[in-house]
């Protein structure tokens, strides 16, 4: 199935070319666009202050930063955990710019913006002339923001991916298909690891377990895979 990087960052402003730094990056890994539950999440010294509008966003201070390792010890990390694949972010000309400031400044290549997947194009492809932010699409899809008092990167990165999953199609209602967090490995700081000795089981269903299926479909209204 395929895989997709889902990832969004913080920052001490809005322009890396008037010397703005990233501050925190996280990214989830999706397959057939379902989270898998693995995930790298880093805070980041940024080598100078964060304005105090820029801590009202996303509530870090310089001190929360303070000890945080610097952009070039964390970049071949976050490398290596996106790989090649295609790369999701709301507004992702923004996380680009942001990004490919920082692996210049460390002398390693920049991102593609070939591999950009921006779900704000595709939300003001879909409802034109209507708000798209985040908090604006999970309201409309009827996704919980209790937890969203801040712009804390790995709560919109898990977010994104329930409206991503929505602007994409959706999925069945009443069907609880969610990974459970933390299966299938994750990340502590900067290094990632996978689950180690998973084998993957057949399952094979016995008839009454078939027959038990086909009744339960029976009961859904417009199950997608009947369309």
């Amino acid at each position: 199935m395929k895989r997709t990087i889902l990832f969004d960052t913080e920052t001490t402003g809005l322009d890396p070319l008037k010397g703005d730094r990233v501050i925190e990056i996280a990214a989830l890994e999706l397959v057939g666009d379902l989270p898998t539950g693995r995930n790298f999440h880093v805070l980041i010294d940024p080598e100078r202050d964060v304005p105090e509008e820029a801590s009202r966003v996303h509530g870090f201070t310089r001190a929360d930063l303070e000890g945080k390792p610097k952009f070039a010890e964390i970049a071949q990390g976050f490398l290596t955990f996106i790989g090649n694949d295609p790369l999701i972010a709301h507004n992702a000309r923004f996380d680009f710019g942001f990004l490919n400031a920082e692996l210049a400044r460390a002398k390693l290549p920049e991102l593609d913006m070939g591999r950009m997947v921006d779900t704000l194009d595709m939300a003001r492809e879909r409802f034109p002339g209507m708000p798209n932010s985040l908090d604006a699409l999970c309201r409309r899809f009827s996704i919980d923001l209790s937890e969203r008092t801040t712009h804390n990167a790995l709560l919109d990165c898990k977010l994104l991916a329930a409206v991503y999953l929505e602007l994409t199609g959706g999925r069945q209602r009443g069907l609880g298909l969610a990974v459970e967090e933390g299966d299938g490995g994750g990340v502590t700081g900067y290094n990632y690891v996978r689950e180690p000795g998973h084998v993957p089981v057949r399952v094979r269903p016995t008839e009454a377990e078939l027959a038990a299926h086909a009744a339960f479909i029976a009961r859904l209204s417009d199950p997608l895979w009947l369309g």
